[in-house]
């Protein structure tokens, strides 16, 4: 087995000295797509800010075994101000900073990855209008886009389709399933149906981690590893809701 992106033992994080997350561990490998569930409040988005460097572990160790990954991210809620005057198209190539000498001109082949990213989102032709004039859902696949460009090895994502309009959600899954075939990705969603479907393996985050080496998702599993979600079957049959478990 190849050596892990992101080697995490037990690690223990929160804010202002209250504990979030307890003695969680988890490996994270390449081409890996784990999908991140657990309640509101449980630790997710802290767990992904351990991973991006944002925020530091109370105790325990994260490591990169092969080097720190370039790590792409694409947050729940942006704090960009959307009357920036700032074009779709430069948001987009804004996520070239993160690995590019400041003072590296952009030249044409970073140009025309943009415009290839925007047609892949669904923005094709919208790249010199002002952020001011998208959408939620429309903002959110531009940063999608940005937080491609460098082509990371690692893509975390924190609810990607909260403000995703419904017409570019299937889209939206389509690609990121493209995307798992050249880097690893770390999906945080309330969407079981989805995560069932589309990920590899899965982690259960409620204060401690559980981690599912499987994308099978059963009501045992979930009062196995103490993750208070209901679980939705859709089927020729009327849907079928399961009770919180304990």
């Amino acid at each position: 087995m190849s050596q892990p992106l992101v080697s995490i033992k037990q690690v223990s994080a929160g804010y202002n000295g209250k504990t979030v997350l307890k003695d969680i561990s988890l490996d994270i490998y390449p081409n890996d797509f784990l999908g991140v569930i657990g309640p509101n409040g449980g630790g997710k988005t802290t767990l992904s800010k351990i991973i991006l460097g944002i925020l530091k572990p109370f105790a325990g160790q994260i490591s990169f075994p092969e080097g720190r990954p370039n790590i792409g991210y694409l947050p729940q809620v942006s704090q960009m101000d959307h009357s920036f005057p700032v074009s779709v198209l430069e948001v987009v190539l804004s996520g070239l900073a993160t690995t590019r000498s400041w003072w590296k001109p952009l030249n044409k082949a970073d140009k025309a990855r943009a415009e290839e990213l925007l047609f892949l989102t669904g923005l094709d032709g919208m790249g010199h209008r002002p952020i001011g004039e998208l959408s939620g859902g429309q903002f959110q696949r531009a940063l999608l886009a940005r937080a491609i460009i460098n082509n990371p090895q690692l893509l975390v994502l924190d609810e990607p389709n909260t403000y995703v309009d419904k017409s570019f959600e299937g889209e939206l899954y389509s690609l990121l399933e493209e995307l798992n075939k050249k880097m690893a990705i770390f999906l945080i969603s309330h969407d079981i149906g989805t995560i069932s479907s589309l990920v590899k393996t899965i982690a259960c985050v409620n204060g401690s981690l559980h981690y599912h080496p499987s994308n099978v998702l059963t009501a045992d599993v979930l009062k196995v590893y103490n993750c208070p979600i209901d679980l939705i079957a859709h089927g020729p049959v009327p849907h079928r809701v399961l009770k919180d478990h304990e």
